[in-house]
């Protein structure tokens, strides 16, 4: 399951972030898709879990939005990481008009679990 924050500046518009909490469960389950977790096209509860957090008046960045994807560490995902980055981006880019944010792909090795 990825966890994806979202890091966003005070003047980003409402409806940029509502329409990046309806494309990123899929673009990320994209970008993320690999042998070991495969992506059905068939999103259920828990399988991508955002966080939008406006930026704090101590917080630091040029960036207007910046999304961090954190999903589990297999070879098949980390050995094209960057591509799977750079696709993940220009998705975003062409779902939501987007121009001044950036994305960071994260592949910890980690565990996961979940109830019914």
């Amino acid at each position: 399951m990825p966890l994806v924050e979202i890091v966003y500046a005070p003047q980003v518009p409402s409806g940029t972030l509502r329409e990046l909490g309806a494309v990123l469960p899929h673009l990320v389950s994209v970008a993320v898709e690999c042998p070991e977790e495969p992506y059905d096209g068939e999103l259920q509860p828990g399988d991508v879990d955002l966080r939008f957090r406006c930026r704090g008046p101590y917080d630091s960045g040029g960036l207007d939005v910046v999304i961090e994807v954190r999903s589990k560490w297999f070879e098949s995902r980390a050995g094209n990481r960057q591509e799977r980055v750079e696709l993940l981006h220009e998705g975003i880019a062409e779902a939501t008009g987007l121009e001044d944010f950036g994305v960071y792909l994260s592949l910890p090795v980690a565990a996961w679990a979940q109830g019914d």
